[in-house]
Order: C-alpha cells, then sequence, then structure tokens
C-alpha cells in the first residue's frame, strides 16, 4: 500500500474542504500541464502562505529529479538543477515514497542549499501506480513553519495532482506523436526532392529544428577520397555556418556512431572516454547515423549545453528522419555528380536518348476505348518534352503532355523530376486541376532558377466517355469532332513560377470518332524557310482532313507535313504530341 495519504484525517475547515475541491475540479478539467500546476500553486497557496512552490518530475532514464513548474525563483534556473533520487530533501521523498517535513533545513544534512533565505520545507511525493513521478515541494524562510494538518492536506492533493500529471504527460506524448509523425512525412517528402546539396544540408538543419529544438547540430558527410567524415554545415545558437571539422571514421561520439551504425547518446560528455571537446560549453551530445543500403554516408550529430538534455524519443525520432535524410543526400549528391560530369555525359547522350526513351510509358494495353498514339522527337540527343499515361483503374485514364523550359540534358533531368513527382502524386487519383496544383507547389519548393515547365493533363472515364482537361500554360489541345477541329481555350500559369496557383477543369462527353490532339509548341512553331512558322490554323485544317484516319495514322500525317514545311531543316525544338481518338 502506497505510504501517501489518500484521505484527510480529522476535521477539516469547510473553507479548506472548498479549496480542495476547487482544486480537484480544476486539474481534471484540463490537459495541459502547465496550465494544471500553475492553478493547482494559486489555489494551494490559499491554504498554505509558502514563499516557494515547485513540482519536480522524475526523469527516468537519469534517475533524477527536473524541475518543471517553479514560484518564487526563475525556472530557468531551476532546470539546471537535477536532483538525483536519493539526494537532497526532494531526492528521498521521491525514493521512499513518503513526505518530509523540515523545520530547519540548515539541521538536516540531506537539505542542498540553493537558497540562503530557506528555513523550512515539505516534500510530498506523487505517486502514480506505485511508482514516484515526481515530488511537489513547498519552501519557506520561517522555521518550523509547515504543520502536520498542512502535510495531510498536501499528500491528500498529492494523489490527485499525480493523476493529472499522468493524464496530462500522457496526452502530451500522444499528441507530440501525431505531431512528429505529420512532422517526419513532411520532411520525407521535401527532403527526398531537393537535388541542391547545400540547399539540403540547409534545409535539413531546419528540419530536425521542427522536431528537436537543439542548441548545435553539424552534419558530416563521409569522403570517400580522404576516408574522412567532413563537417558541411553547423549550426550554434540559430546561426550556421561551414563546418571545418574532419574526424576519422573511430573518433569521437561521431566516429563511435558511424563504426556502430547506431545511434549513440551521451548524457553528460565529461564522463565518456570517447569524447573529442569542440564546443566547451557542450554537456550532452547526440550522434545519429545516415545510413543508405548498408553504408553510412553521414552523421547528425546534435550537442546540448545541458546535462542528460537528448532522450530515447529524440534518438527514435531522429533515427527517421537521418534515414530520410541519407536518401535525400544520396540523390543530391548524385545530382550534384550529374551535374559537374554534364560535360563528358555529352559525349554519352546517344546511350541516355535511348535509356529516355525507355522511360516513356508505352500506350496502355488495357481496353479504355481510346485509339492513342503518342510521338516525340528530340532536338538534340535528349529531350525536354515528355507524355505519360496513368491509369486510374480499369475505367479511368490520366493523359500527360509536357514541355521543359531550356533543351538538352539539364531539361530531361529536370523532366524526370516531374515525372517522379506526377508518378508519386498518383495514387491519390487526383483530377486534373488539382493534379497541377499540387505539382506545381511540390515543383516550387525545389525551384530550380530558371526553370519552369508547361503541362496539360486530361483524364478519360470510359463509362461515361467524359474527358477532364486542365492546362499549366501548355498549347492549347485541338478536339475534332464531326466538320469542327476547335481549341480547347484553357489558360493557366506554367509549373514552377509561382506558388499557391490553381487551374480550372474543362469537361465534355465525347462520341465515336471524336479526337484529340495534344501537342508541345516545337509542332506550331516550326519554321519553312522563309521564316513563317507552320502555325494552329495549318494544324487544325490538317487535322479535320484527316479526321477519319487512325490514331497512328494521324500523328504520322501531322509530323511529316510539318517536316515538308520546314524543308527537313535539323529540329530547333522538341516535336511532341498524342493523338487520342475515341472508339
Amino acid at each position: 500500500m502506497d505510504p501517501i495519504e489518500t484521505k484527510l484525517r480529522g476535521e477539516v475547515p469547510g473553507e479548506i474542504l472548498a479549496i480542495l475541491a476547487q482544486i480537484g475540479e480544476e486539474i481534471n478539467s484540463s490537459l495541459d500541464l502547465d496550465q494544471v500546476l500553475a492553478k493547482t500553486a494559486e489555489l494551494v497557496h490559499k491554504i498554505i502562505d509558502y514563499e516557494i512552490f515547485s513540482v519536480l518530475l522524475v526523469d527516468e532514464s537519469a534517475g533524477q529529479l527536473v524541475h518543471r513548474f517553479a514560484i518564487g525563483y526563475s525556472l530557468a534556473d531551476a532546470q539546471k538543477w537535477l536532483i538525483p533520487l536519493g539526494q537532497g530533501i526532494t531526492g528521498a521523498a521521491a525514493e521512499t515514497r513518503k513526505p518530509i517535513r523540515v523545520g530547519d533545513v540548515h539541521s538536516d544534512p540531506r537539505y542542498i542549499g540553493r537558497i540562503d533565505s530557506v528555513r523550512s520545507e515539505m516534500a510530498v511525493p506523487l505517486v502514480f501506480e506505485g511508482r514516484s513521478i515526481g515530488v511537489l515541494d513547498i519552501q519557506s524562510s520561517q522555521p518550523d513553519y509547515f504543520t502536520n494538518e498542512q502535510q495531510n492536506i498536501l499528500a491528500f492533493l498529492a494523489g490527485r495532482l499525480a493523476v493529472a500529471i499522468e493524464n496530462a504527460r500522457l496526452f502530451e506524448r500522444v499528441h507530440s506523436q501525431a505531431d512528429t509523425l505529420r512532422v517526419l512525412n513532411e520532411i520525407g517528402r521535401e527532403a527526398s526532392s531537393i537535388l541542391d546539396l547545400e540547399e539540403l544540408l540547409r534545409r535539413a538543419a531546419e528540419l530536425a529544428k521542427r522536431v528537436i529544438d537543439y542548441q548545435i547540430l553539424g552534419i558530416l558527410l563521409f569522403d570517400e577520397p580522404t576516408g574522412m567524415f567532413r563537417q558541411r554545415l553547423e549550426v550554434k545558437y540559430g546561426q550556421s555556418a561551414q563546418g571545418k571539422l574532419r574526424v576519422a571514421p573511430t573518433e569521437g561520439i561521431v566516429g563511435a556512431a558511424a563504426t556502430t551504425m547506431q545511434p549513440v547518446r551521451v548524457p553528460d560528455v565529461t564522463a565518456d572516454a570517447r569524447y573529442v571537446m569542440v564546443n566547451p560549453e557542450t554537456r550532452s551530445e547526440l550522434a545519429i547515423p545516415m545510413i543508405r543500403q548498408g553504408r553510412v554516408v553521414g552523421v547528425l550529430d546534435l550537442e546540448s549545453p545541458q546535462v542528460n538534455y537528448f532522450t530515447e524519443d529524440h534518438v527514435q525520432t531522429l533515427s527517421i528522419l537521418a534515414a530520410n535524410l541519407a536518401v535525400a543526400l544520396e540523390n543530391a549528391r548524385l545530382y550534384q555528380e550529374l551535374a559537374r560530369n554534364e560535360t563528358r555525359m555529352e559525349r554519352e547522350l546517344v546511350a541516355a536518348r535511348r535509356m529516355q526513351g525507355a522511360l516513356l510509358r508505352p500506350v496502355p494495353k488495357d481496353d479504355f476505348g481510346l485509339d492513342i498514339a503518342p510521338r516525340i522527337l528530340s532536338a538534340q540527343e535528349v529531350c525536354g518534352d515528355l507524355y505519360d499515361f496513368v491509369r486510374y483503374g480499369s475505367q479511368q485514364l490520366g493523359i500527360v503532355l509536357g514541355d521543359v523550359s531550356g533543351k538538352g540534358s539539364a531539361a530531361a533531368l529536370y523532366g524526370a523530376v516531374a515525372t517522379g513527382i506526377l508518378r508519386s502524386l498518383s495514387p491519390m487519383k487526383l483530377q486534373p486541376a488539382e493534379m497541377l496544383r499540387q505539382m506545381n507547389q511540390l515543383i516550387c519548393e525545389r525551384r530550380i532558377e530558371g526553370r519552369f515547365m508547361t503541362m496539360v493533363y486530361a483524364t478519360w472515364q470510359k463509362a461515361r466517355r467524359k474527358i477532364r482537361i486542365a492546362n499549366a500554360g501548355q498549347t492549347q489541345p485541338l478536339l475534332c469532332r464531326g466538320e469542327r477541329c476547335d481549341l480547347v481555350r484553357l489558360a493557366g500559369f506554367p509549373l514552377g513560377l509561382f506558388e499557391d496557383v490553381t487551374y480550372d477543369d474543362w469537361s465534355t462527353t465525347l462520341d465515336p470518332g471524336d479526337t484529340l490532339v495534344f501537342y508541345s509548341d516545337g509542332l506550331t512553331e516550326a519554321a519553312s524557310p522563309d521564316g513563317h512558322l507552320f502555325g494552329s490554323n495549318r494544324l487544325q485544317e490538317l487535322i479535320l482532313s484527316h479526321r477519319t484516319a487512325p490514331a497512328g495514322e494521324l500523328a504520322d500525317i501531322i509530323l511529316a507535313a510539318i517536316q515538308d514545311f520546314t524543308s527537313g531543316a535539323a529540329l530547333s525544338d522538341d516535336r511532341t504530341l498524342v493523338v487520342v481518338r475515341v472508339r
């Protein structure tokens, strides 16, 4: 049986009972721990005229009491006073789970003197389900100030407060875990799409701050030529700088994390022989390896001037973050390597063109009630245009045509990133306007200077024969039905220029024989030897005159006519089209 009073002994004045009842209502009406403790302190003061009031909670992993709330001295200062269980008056109360009342602290060897004016102290343990979770402590400058009756009252209150604290802490943990999972999900998606290494490192420091309030952070990446971990970024108290530190794989806390491929948490660096001092103020450290395919690519190193600052929750959270960053860092490293070797890569672009062609999805074999013919001609070895087909099940198909600004390998890489984003969003089965909105938002989050792309996105519903289209700055599709061939007049900002852009949907029902042509501006802007453009009017007339041709035949007719118009001149821009004919 717990040695804490669960019932009040003897007669208690009605005024005190009323206050105790009010305290009970207050601590049970809120799950905000700080609010509960503040209101408890206020109401206890009406019963016991204390000068100092504090609540200390047990840190089980460190075996210490840590201040959570204080009146009478600075909480910031108090949080530096870490009291081992069994030491001091509060530590003894927590360990024995019995109230301790001291009439003169100067004559009690257990007293840890922090404030010279204190003469008497009463510490009551907060016990929940047989274990001590903290201590409620009050102090006075007068000797023999606290009474047995007050001890009885405070012990009675402590039992209720312990339950309220556990409820509030449980709520905090659940709420914090939900927030952390949401943030980690956002972080994973964002980090994996940043391809610039320096930008990724900067964002990694910002993202880590969202899940842990660190004071010092270093990001060290493994440098293969030297076999050392090189500090690429250091953030100290909010100020970031290029790191200069180099660490051997077996050196210090960082080396221990890299060697074991496990997180290393050091509550007190002064007691750990592996510690190598870099920042004199550091008292605790946490190193998390970033592992990619069984290889340590870097280490997240966090330091704090506070002893035992980092927790197991921090270890779990940062381990997830480190795993995401390891993938993102590897992607960024590969991207930088590609950028540095772009000149060399130009000699290999013929092979790259074949690979890019292999990445283009073929026309779906499923029967969507459509005759579809895609065509793409590249002005260089690799192409900045793209098309894709996104299955939304057996009855619905997404059709995409896009055009990246610029040409060559940079445009192709940008297009590959955009295609990856598109395919990552495809399981959500978004309608065209929303798909373009979300793609634009994600592309803007990883904006590359001077790059953007246009795109038209359409979804076809076989059962209803309904087409829905949205346009992000792409050339306007042509719809041929009956004796008419008209532009589908839809406008929208290109992707990657402006954030928070919305797009409009246009929809209609198609009949058998109706034809839609999606195309890039490389068709209409193809020039004849005398400088005239092929233009949309000429394209409309050509489609209308061959409106009964199968999709593949019509696509070839269009490209052949443009080639004749330009007298076979080399392409100055990519030419891409997708012809869709309703069966």
